[in-house]
């Protein structure tokens, strides 16, 4: 946990526990004040990846669902327009750029962008 975010672990731990320097600590003392640390604490989240916890992800789906029951009962539910936008995809859907793959059909087809890319970098030419 340490090595993932201490400063988070920091915080939790001061939060829970009001241990403001866990260093001053045993080892298994820490250890066992960090296993008991709620699971959604700072830590914990980071450690399986979550970026919402669990219960603002139920509120999230119970929120979509019942305005959904609304927008059903307007002219535009009738219609089948204007539905209204998920909450939960919202909170869910991954927020990091794509990686755009680069193909190049040719050597000289690679050569002419990275020369394109020199040129147009900071960095500068070739040496």
């Amino acid at each position: 946990m340490i090595k993932l975010d201490e400063e988070a672990l920091v915080c939790d731990l001061a939060e829970t526990y009001q241990v403001y320097d866990y260093k001053q600590l045993p080892l298994s003392t820490v250890a066992v004040f960090s296993c008991g640390l709620r699971e959604n604490s700072r830590i914990k989240m980071k450690l399986s990846r979550q970026d919402v916890s669990l219960e603002t992800l139920l509120l999230a789906g119970v929120s979509d669902k019942l305005s959904l029951l609304l927008w059903f009962k307007t002219k535009d539910g009738q219609k089948g327009t204007n539905r209204p936008a998920s909450i939960l995809d919202t909170l869910t859907t991954n927020r990091k750029p794509e990686k755009k793959e680069i193909v190049f059909r040719s050597g000289e087809d690679f050569e002419r962008t990275r020369k394109e890319l020199l040129e147009n970098s900071s960095i500068g030419g070739e040496d």
